[in-house]
């Protein structure tokens, strides 16, 4: 399913993978949890094609 905004994708990802963890022994934890997939989401989006093509001419 695709979503017409970054930030509600965004947020769907981190819903389903709290809910996947589910018990978090405290904040630090979760909040590493959040940056890791962040990071990942970040990653993935640098990876894929550039959101401006600059050309030479």
């Amino acid at each position: 399913m695709t979503y017409p905004n970054m930030a509600e994708n965004i947020n769907k990802q981190l819903k389903q993978r709290r809910r996947r963890a589910s018990l978090f022994p405290n904040e630090a934890s979760l909040l590493r949890l959040a940056s890791a997939i962040l990071i990942e989401i970040s990653n993935q989006r640098d990876a894929g094609k550039p959101d401006l093509k600059m050309d030479d001419q």
